[in-house]
Formats: C-alpha cells, sequence, structure tokens
C-alpha cells in the first residue's frame, strides 16, 4: 500500500481575495511547517523597487500580472515555502496553471463586510483607493469569486479564531500534499 505522504516539502499556495487573511494566516502556517514564509506581493515590490500603488499606477494593471506571474517561475524556492498570493495573482489563466503545477493551493474566502473592515485602513490597496470601497469589493468579489471557487481545497476565516483557520489550512496540507 502506498501513501500519499512524501518526504518532499511541498509548497503551499494560499490564494483567494485580499484581505482573507492569507499574509497573517500564512506567516503562522509557516512557522508551525518550519517553511519560510513568501509573500508575492512583498516580493514584486522589493524587485521594481516600488510599492504596489506606485506599480498600479505608472506601470499599469497588465504590468503588475506579469510580475506576478514571473513571481510565480522564479521568485521563490521549488519547496519548503508557504506563499501568500496575491489577490489576482490566479486570476491570470497561465499563471494560475504555473502556481498549480509547484504546490498545493488552498483559497481562503471571507465575506465583503469582513474584508472591508480588514482592509480598511490599508493604502496599499490601489483597486480600494476609491469613493466606495465596499461596492468596489463586491464588485471584485463578483468577478473573481468564481476563480477562487474553483480552488478545490478552501477555508473560510470568517467568524473564526485564527488558531482554528491556521490549523486547519495545517489538515488540510498534511492530507493533500
Amino acid at each position: 500500500m502506498t501513501s500519499k505522504r512524501t518526504d518532499k516539502r511541498t509548497n503551499l499556495y494560499l490564494t483567494g481575495f485580499m484581505g482573507t487573511g492569507k499574509t497573517s494566516i500564512g506567516r503562522e502556517v509557516a512557522k508551525a511547517l518550519r517553511y519560510r514564509f513568501v509573500d508575492s506581493d512583498r516580493w514584486i515590490e522589493k524587485n521594481c523597487g516600488m510599492k504596489i500603488p506606485e506599480i498600479f499606477a505608472s506601470k499599469g494593471e497588465e504590468w503588475f500580472r506579469e510580475q506576478e506571474h514571473r513571481f510565480v517561475e522564479e521568485g521563490h524556492p521549488d519547496e519548503g515555502c508557504v506563499v501568500a498570493c496575491g489577490g489576482g495573482l490566479i486570476t491570470v489563466d497561465r499563471t494560475r496553471r504555473a502556481l498549480e503545477s509547484k504546490g498545493l493551493l488552498v483559497a481562503l474566502f471571507a465575506s465583503p463586510e469582513t474584508v472591508l473592515l480588514r482592509t480598511s485602513r490599508n493604502k496599499n490597496r490601489p483597486l480600494l483607493q476609491t469613493e466606495d470601497p465596499e461596492t468596489r469589493i463586491r464588485e471584485l468579489m463578483a468577478q473573481r469569486d468564481p476563480i477562487y471557487q474553483s480552488v478545490p481545497l478552501a477555508v473560510s476565516t470568517d467568524g473564526r479564531a485564527f488558531g482554528d483557520v491556521r490549523d486547519a489550512i495545517l489538515r488540510i496540507y498534511r492530507n493533500h500534499r
């Protein structure tokens, strides 16, 4: 009888809408696994020498999505990482396919109200710098949720204790890698 488990330290990729907890939960999951934590947005900022809002303003969203693809291809080790993916990273088919070939993908979900609460004081969210961020969140979620929902492994972060979410992700990872 063969086991699912492998000695390889398969990368874990956390995806989902902004404000669902990918970065904060991802750091804790990485600690628990003794893996390296990598945030795709921070990698892009470091490599471009600009913050995300500056990139969007000067280079545009399409150029940013190309940088996300570059991150997936060359911006992190092939194993032993927990990666917080930018909210739009898997919205580009070729980037999603590349990501899925590199490790286990888990989608995190939260309600629009929770996302608004979690992102309201963060000015590093160029897509929410509008007069009505709640409406923009709902519009973007309507566009992106079908993509996130197509990820077979998912965890809701709404109304759940931080440790509960971390432990759910760890269980999923250990059972599916």
